[in-house]
């Protein structure tokens, strides 16, 4: 019951929190859950990527090479968020920002948020996935309004009305891709399962999948930050604790880009590349564009966090719009290597907003002073997010671009290029100036939370690792998802 118990595991401390009115519990049932779970994905990628897919309850739950991919981050990404948030909360409450009764939600909450993480990728069944992607918004709005404060109320709502409108059409999405099943011979019985519509996909109603793909693009898409679908991002993130934002930006990112993947696949294989291919690679590269402008002058470091993960989002779409066994091995690479370099970004922001007590650009400055190891992973990670040699991102940068430009996209991929380093250039403007210079208030560097820093280290050594050594297993995993995704030789 492998399976079933990634789903369970963290479904179980959640509730586990409620009969307790112990921090110290809430804080071991957290930690403990998210170990566990952390050590479950790995096993069940490791499975996979040996043995092939594995099926519990009867189909119903269905782990393949690109559902272990997600498991896995998404257990990576919960454990590192649960180390960082107990050292991040005691430093919240100690300062008066928040009361035990909110600590309590946040770790009753998070655990129901990764839950419904975990069910999306191991749901066969297309209507279950949209029902765990759907849940995964009543958890997270709830955390995203924590603070109780105007702006993050207004962040919740944004959240909520974008979310629900995108989950909405992407219910549409799922129903109008029912249809085009419906009389295919084969699907009598199991009509919403994508494990039974991939068998006979090139039979499916290229009308209704035309327009089912259109729906389901926009409404995960909407979830998962692509432009225009966007604009929740930047105050969630801005609002959110610093862990769930880090969840949001390295975790859910996946789930919600998991779920286009899987629509694609049925949608190329009905209707061809050309149809999903242009509007995947166009929606992918108008992301990347319009973060462009609000990397360049942002002053708020936990937005520009937001514009970073748009900009990602829009690079892994475009890949896979790009096709062929390079776009696809690209937009592969690209969900592994950005959520485990995302969370070191969001530690960092996290570190340097409690120390200075601010998120603004103009009013801090000088950190590798002030918080030497913060400051200068912040620099690291930075560098690494926006893709400088050898850093990992670079290579799943290239790996897309070579596939832009195998499939004769040139125009598009200048355009891919051009918004990628201009971000870069904002990237390492913004960063320099708030790393180095001369501290805000000279003295003696303050001491690193050691919760909060072993959090880092992990993600630091993970980031680095990666950039020089690909595992054989996680490389299997990864190859093996991009002949999933790959819709054109």
């Amino acid at each position: 019951m492998e399976l079933i118990s990634l789903v369970l595991a963290p479904l179980a401390a959640g509730l586990l929190c409620l009969t307790t009115h112990s921090r110290a519990w809430w804080e071991r049932l957290n930690l403990g859950a998210f170990a566990l779970l952390a050590i479950l994905a790995f096993k069940a990628a490791a499975d996979v990527a040996t043995t092939g897919t594995v099926i519990e309850l009867g189909g119903f739950l269905r782990a393949d090479a690109l559902s272990a991919l997600v498991l896995a981050l998404t257990g990576f990404v919960a454990l590192v968020c649960a180390i960082y948030a107990v050292g991040y909360l005691r430093r919240e409450e100690a300062d008066g920002r928040i009361r035990h009764d909110q600590l309590r939600r946040y770790y009753v909450l998070t655990p129901l948020f990764v839950g419904a993480m975990m069910l999306v990728p191991l749901a066969d069944n297309l209507g279950v996935m949209w029902v765990a992607i759907e849940s995964t918004t009543l958890a997270s709005v709830l955390l995203v309004t924590f603070y109780k404060q105007k702006t993050s109320l207004e962040a919740g709502w944004k959240y909520i009305i974008i979310g629900s409108v995108g989950i909405s059409l992407a219910l549409f999405g799922t129903v109008f891709t029912y249809y085009a099943g419906v009389g295919v011979t084969g699907l009598e019985s199991r009509g919403m399962n994508w494990s039974a519509l991939i068998g006979v996909a090139d039979k499916l109603d290229p009308q209704a999948m035309r327009l089912a793909f259109i729906l389901v693009l926009l409404g995960y898409g909407a979830k998962a930050g692509l432009a225009p679908m966007h604009t929740w991002k930047p105050d969630a993130y801005a609002e959110a604790p610093v862990p769930t934002a880090a969840l949001l930006g390295a975790a859910f990112i996946n789930s919600a880009v998991y779920a286009v993947m899987r629509f694609d696949v049925l949608a190329e294989k009905c209707l061809g590349h050309e149809f999903p291919g242009r509007l995947l690679a166009g929606f992918g590269v108008a992301s990347i564009l319009v973060a462009v402008p609000f990397v360049l002058v942002q002053r708020n470091f936990r937005r520009l966090l937001a514009y970073s993960s748009i900009d990602h989002c829009g690079i892994m779409v475009a890949g896979l719009g790009f096709g062929g066994k390079l776009g696809a091995l690209g937009a592969a690479l690209h969900m592994l290597f950005h959520a485990v370099t995302k969370p070191l970004l969001f530690f960092c922001a996290g570190n340097v907003q409690q120390h200075f007590a601010t998120p603004h650009f103009r009013k801090v400055h000088g950190v590798m002073h002030t918080l030497p190891w913060t400051g200068g992973l912040f620099l690291v990670a930075a560098l690494a997010v926006t893709g400088l040699p050898p850093f990992s991102l670079f290579q799943s940068e290239f790996t897309i671009v070579s596939g832009a430009l195998a499939a004769g996209c040139n125009r598009t991929a200048f355009l891919f290029v051009a918004g990628v380093v201009a971000i870069f250039a904002g990237f390492l403007v913004h960063m320099s100036r708030l790393s180095l210079g001369a501290p805000v208030q000279p003295g003696p560097a303050a001491a690193e939370c050691p919760w909060k820093f072993a959090a880092m280290i992990i993600v630091a050594i993970t980031v680095v690792g990666l950039a020089f050594w690909l595992p054989g297993p996680l490389f299997e995993l990864v190859r093996q998802t991009g002949q999933i995704i790959q819709s054109t030789p």
